[in-house]
């Protein structure tokens, strides 16, 4: 009995082996379903599982009683249940997040994105498509080629989803009737060639019943296509095309368990390479050979596109997070101005000017989004004047880095697989660190390209010791009226009596030349700020002690003045003084004028203040005069060098 059990056991985990390493073997499609809201995703995809087995049978008793429960489908199996795990989904009967599953068959592995068809989630749509290779966008039948349909086709389209299935679903609910069927395809055609998508396929379908799903419906003979299983089981996938592509590896990781290793892992974007090529690491551009190409299972002889890897190379090159190992025959470029389309995902427009992080692959950097070139029109695809853009816009726009970055056009202009890795990106919001919106990146613009940073002879150390100080940007921030101008002129008239070069950027006088043509709206309080720091960054390489006296009401443009300088030259100091008081003495009568609604926009009243949550300084002025205030600023730069 035992060698009879032992021998069973051995059997099973032998089956279990060759079961997974079949699996392992085979190819795997990425696919997202989207379209509008109701129009039969989540059951079909529930077809899906229940017709490639696999559903257990626990699963399915449960679903048959939560099926009866609902009672929306009499008393037929609802399929839409196995996806739709949200509560607040199936209370609604709608998709809200994205639902991942996976399920193979004997040809071919998937997994499947449940996207939202609701517009308010459109956001969570394109995270589904951003590694999918196939959409399977949904028509309901009744309703025919609609608003979302062609909103869903666009961004699928954007992101680089090259092959589109238009499945016809609910065909039960019209009678499968053909001509119906043949006129949503005329609709949906004539659309399509409007937006480039060449690849597609239309398959009459009914998620309930299961006609074309996997096997032919006998209600609709008239149709000789494949079914939508067949279909996806031969379809080609763009991904495989990585591989023919130039190597590039985006750096995840330094891997240094001990001293005698050096490794970069990573994940291959595309190409291959061997030990023994010669690669170049960028942006630095520094060439060197590859040693090994290091797995968990042991060293590799090659590194192929799709691979987790770790790269040792024959030299001790500079490389780290963020870098680039690339082919060094065909490297990718770094540019720090590119055009871009751009969706828009959060509930607050877009602020052009203001600085995000923009994550591309494994590089990180600030970036600021000028006003957009054209918003698009998903009805009639016009481009559109546009300011900003809102939740769920589509728009082209220029980008500005803060240094460069390495990066490929998202599209390929030979209709390939699309260049995620270094085209495609996010916008993250700095203060929330909410994902605001995804862009893919078009072309550098070529003033990027032709304009270079001079070399010069003289530089901020020299204008420093030529004036015998450490040079500081002094940033007086609060409300209007707290006393900023007042106190930093103090500060200033008592840095010059200790024989300080010293310069005061006050926001009034600013607003008289530099930035006459600027108003108060946010977009203009952004830019209004941005270039004062740029001015102030410049004092500072002369040398100079630069006093800046501004309201300067968000944390965001404060910060990114702040990384314009070197680390311990900017000093915050907060001028805080309750809006009461500032309104009590509200010496230029701003305040009275805000409040009678002669001032749109007046920072306190209707627009808001950020104030700081660290700053160097905080002067209270309830329990400092501004005589000590200054006394106190002096004191702490004094102490500080």
């Amino acid at each position: 009995m035992t060698l009879h059990l032992a021998a069973e056991r051995d059997l099973i985990a032998s089956d279990i082996a060759a079961y997974l390493e079949r699996q392992k073997s085979k190819e795997l499609l990425r696919f997202i379903t989207c379209g509008s809201v109701d129009d039969g995703k989540s059951t079909l995809i529930g077809r899906l599982l229940y017709e490639t087995r696999q559903i257990f049978d626990d699963q399915m008793a449960a679903l048959e009683a939560d099926s009866r429960k609902v009672g929306t489908q009499g008393q037929k199996i609802d399929f839409a249940l196995l996806v739709d795990g949200l509560s607040a989904e199936r209370e609604q009967g709608i998709t809200i997040d994205v639902a991942y599953r996976f399920f193979a068959t004997d040809k071919r592995k998937f997994i499947v994105a449940d996207t939202p068809g609701h517009e308010q989630y459109t956001r969570n749509m394109v995270t589904g498509a951003s590694t999918a290779d196939l959409a399977l966008l949904l028509v309901d039948a009744r309703k025919g080629v609609l608003e979302q349909t062609r909103r869903h086709s666009i961004l699928a389209n954007l992101v680089g989803i090259r092959r589109l299935v238009l499945a016809v679903t609910k065909m039960d609910l019209v009678d499968y009737d053909r001509d119906l069927f043949d006129a949503i395809v005329a609709d949906y055609r004539a659309f399509a060639e409007k937006i480039g998508i060449a690849e597609w396929i239309a398959i009459p379908v009914s998620g309930l019943g299961g006609d074309n799903v996997a096997a032919p419906g006998s209600a609709m003979a008239w149709y000789s296509g494949p079914t939508l299983l067949e279909h996806l089981e031969t379809v080609p996938i763009d991904s495989a095309a990585d591989e023919v592509k130039p190597f590039r590896m985006p750096v995840q990781w330094v891997n240094r368990p001990d001293q005698n290793f050096r490794g970069f892992a990573g994940q291959v974007a595309s190409g291959r390479i061997a030990p023994g090529d010669a690669i170049r690491i960028l942006p630095s551009g520094r060439m060197t050979k590859l040693a090994r190409v290091v797995t968990m299972d042991g060293d590799l002889q090659e590194a192929v596109a799709g691979q987790s890897v770790t790269l040792t190379l024959a030299d001790e090159v500079d490389c780290s997070r963020g870098d680039v190992i690339a082919a060094a025959k065909d490297p990718p470029h770094a540019a720090d101005q590119f055009e871009a389309t751009i969706v828009w995902m959060a509930d607050e427009p877009l602020t052009p000017g203001r600085g995000y992080w923009l994550k591309l692959g494994t590089q990180t950097a600030t970036a600021t989004v000028a006003h957009p070139k054209h918003q698009l029109n998903v009805n009639t695809l016009e481009e559109l004047a546009a300011k900003t853009l809102e939740l769920n816009a589509i728009g082209v726009a220029e980008v500005t880095t803060d240094r460069a970055l390495v990066f490929e056009p998202y599209r390929d202009d030979h209709g390939g697989a699309p260049n995620r890795a270094l085209g495609g990106f996010i916008l993250i919001d700095k203060l929330s660190n909410a994902t605001v919106a995804a862009g893919m990146l078009h072309f550098a613009l070529r003033r990027a390209e032709n304009v270079h940073w001079q070399a010069l002879d003289v530089g901020r150390e020299t204008h420093a010791r030529l004036k015998g100080q450490r040079p500081a940007v002094l940033w007086f921030t609060g409300l209007s009226g707290a006393g900023k101008s007042t106190i930093a002129n103090l500060v200033e008239k008592k840095l010059a009596a200790l024989g300080r070069h010293t310069f005061l950027l006050d926001g009034d006088n600013i607003r008289h030349g530099l930035n006459k043509d600027l108003g108060f709206t946010e977009t203009d309080r952004i830019e209004n700020i941005r270039r004062v720091g740029e001015v102030a960054k410049l004092m500072s390489d002369a040398g100079l002690i630069v006093l800046t006296a501004f309201i300067s009401p968000f944390r965001a443009e404060r910060e990114m003045v702040r990384h314009m300088v070197p680390d311990g030259e900017f000093f915050e100091i907060f001028v805080d003084t309750p809006l009461g008081e500032a309104e009590r003495r509200d010496v230029k009568g701003l305040y009275a004028k805000a409040r009678a609604g002669e001032l749109p926009n007046f920072t306190g009243i209707d627009s808001p203040y950020e104030a700081p949550e660290d700053p160097e300084l905080r002067i209270d002025t309830t329990q400092l005069s501004a005589e000590q205030a200054a006394e106190k600023i002096v004191e702490t730069l004094l102490a500080r060098g």
